[in-house]
C-alpha cells in the first residue's frame, strides 16, 4: 500500500508521514496494525467533532438516501443548504446574513476577493505578511511569504502587504483599496493573535476609506477559540466572513458570508459572478447543519477555554518557550526547528499525533477535536512530557 501511495497519489513533500489508516473514531485514528493514535491535530482543525461523530454520520446517511447532487449551486432549492445558511445568519451579526457555500476555504477566499472587487469597483487587495489563505492562484497571491509563491508567478496584480499588528501600516489602506484580507488569528505564522485593539483599528480605517474588511476564519471559526467565531473576541465585525475547515466536521466545504445587498452583486453584470458545481451539496450541507447545531447546542464552545487552560497548566516545561493561540488552537514554541521536529516525530512513535505549522518551523500544532475529553488531554500531555524527558537525557 505504501509503495502504491507514493507512486500513484501525488505528494506534497518528499517525506510524508505515511500512517496507514484503518479507521478513526472519536479522538483516535487507528492504523492497519491496530495501533491507536491519539489525535491532537483533528485533520488540521477540520474534524471539529472528532472522527465519525454519530450525529454527523446520521445526517450524511439520512440525506444520501434522499438525494446527493442534483444541480449546480444556486438554482434548485435544497432544504439542507437553506436550513444551514438560515441558522448561520441567526448566529451572526445582522450585517452578515447571506452565505455562499463553496467547496473549500481557498475557494471561499477567491469568492470573497471577487465580491470585494465587484462591490467596490476597486482593485487593490491588502494582505498581511506571513499570511496564509490557501493555495489556489488568488489565495496564493495573498500569501505573505515569497519563497512559497515565487515558483508560481505571475500571480494576480495589485496586492499590497502590511505587517500584522503594526498600526503604522494601516496608512496603506486608501480610497483605492477594495479590501483588506486578514486572518483573525494568523495560523501558518504561528497562531499570532491581534494585539492592542489592532483589528478594531483596521475596522475603523477600512470604514473611513470605504474599503471592505474580509476576515479569514477558516481555521479559528466554529468554536475552536472559545467563541463561535474568533472575531467575537476582538470587537470587530467584518464586511465579509470567510470560513471552512471545521464547519462540516471533516467533509470538504467552505463559505463566505456578507450582507444581502453585497452578495446580490454577483447575480448580474456579469451573471454567474461566481459559480460552482458542488457548492451547497446536500450531503455536505446536512453535515454542516448537524455540526453547527451540535457546537452551538452543547457546551463545546465554553469547554474550549477550559481545555485551553488545562493544556497550559499541564505543559509547563523549560523546553517550551511560549504557548501561543486561544482555545483549542494552540502552538508550542521551541527554541529551534530541531526540537520541534523531534517532539512531533517522537510523539508519533508513542501514539500521539502532533503536526507542524506552515511558516513557523519552531512551532508544534495542538488543534484537537473540540470533543476531546479531559482524560485524553491529560494522556496526550503526559506523552509530550515524556518526550521532553528523553530529549533532556
Amino acid at each position: 500500500m505504501k509503495n502504491d501511495f507514493l507512486r500513484y497519489q501525488a505528494q506534497t513533500t518528499p517525506n510524508p508521514l505515511a500512517l496507514q489508516v484503518s479507521h478513526a473514531n472519536g479522538s483516535y485514528i487507528y492504523d492497519t496494525d491496530g495501533k491507536a493514535h491519539l489525535d491532537f491535530v483533528a485533520g488540521v482543525s477540520a474534524c471539529s467533532l472528532g472522527h465519525c461523530h454519530p450525529k454527523i454520520i446520521a445526517a450524511i446517511q439520512e440525506q444520501s438516501e434522499k438525494y446527493m447532487h442534483v444541480m449546480v449551486y444556486g438554482e434548485y432549492i435544497q432544504r439542507p443548504a437553506v436550513a444551514y445558511t438560515k441558522l448561520l445568519a441567526s448566529l451572526l451579526p445582522s450585517s452578515l446574513q447571506t452565505t455562499y457555500l463553496v467547496n473549500s476555504g481557498t475557494e471561499a477566499i477567491e469568492g470573497a476577493m471577487k465580491l470585494a472587487r465587484r462591490f467596490t469597483g476597486r482593485s487593490e487587495i491588502i494582505a498581511a505578511k506571513h499570511a496564509y489563505h490557501g493555495n489556489t492562484m488568488g489565495s496564493l497571491s495573498l500569501m505573505g511569504l515569497e519563497e512559497r509563491k515565487s515558483a508560481f508567478r505571475p500571480l494576480i496584480p495589485d496586492v499590497t502587504f502590511i505587517d500584522y499588528n503594526t498600526e503604522d501600516d494601516l496608512e496603506k489602506i486608501t480610497e483605492r483599496t477594495a479590501a483588506v484580507v486578514l486572518e483573525t488569528i494568523q495560523g501558518g505564522a504561528g497562531f499570532i493573535e491581534p494585539t492592542d485593539g489592532y483589528l478594531e483599528k483596521v475596522r475603523r480605517r477600512c470604514t473611513a476609506k470605504g474599503a471592505l474588511l474580509i476576515l479569514d476564519e477558516i481555521q479559528p471559526g466554529f468554536g475552536r477559540t472559545g467563541k463561535l467565531f474568533a472575531f467575537e473576541h476582538y470587537d470587530c465585525t467584518p464586511d465579509i466572513l470567510v470560513m471552512g475547515k471545521g464547519m462540516a466536521a471533516g467533509l470538504p466545504v467552505g463559505a463566505f458570508t456578507a450582507s444581502h445587498e453585497m452578495m446580490a452583486t454577483l447575480q448580474e453584470r456579469p451573471k454567474l459572478g461566481h459559480i460552482t458545481t458542488f457548492g451547497g451539496n446536500a450531503v455536505i450541507a446536512s453535515a454542516c447543519l448537524a455540526t453547527l447545531r451540535e457546537i452551538t447546542e452543547s457546551n463545546l464552545i465554553e469547554e474550549a477555554a477550559k481545555k485551553e487552560m488545562m493544556f497550559r497548566e499541564l505543559l509547563r516545561h523549560p523546553l517550551i518557550k511560549e504557548i501561543r493561540g486561544k482555545g483549542l488552537m494552540l502552538a508550542l514554541l521551541f527554541e529551534n526547528k530541531d526540537i520541534a521536529d523531534q517532539v512531533i516525530l517522537a510523539c508519533a512513535k508513542k501514539g500521539l499525533i502532533l503536526f507542524w505549522l506552515l511558516f513557523e518551523p519552531r512551532a508544534v500544532r495542538i488543534t484537537p477535536p473540540l470533543t476531546i475529553s479531559l482524560d485524553e488531554i491529560e494522556k496526550g500531555c503526559a506523552i509530550i512530557l515524556s518526550v521532553f524527558m528523553e530529549l533532556e537525557q
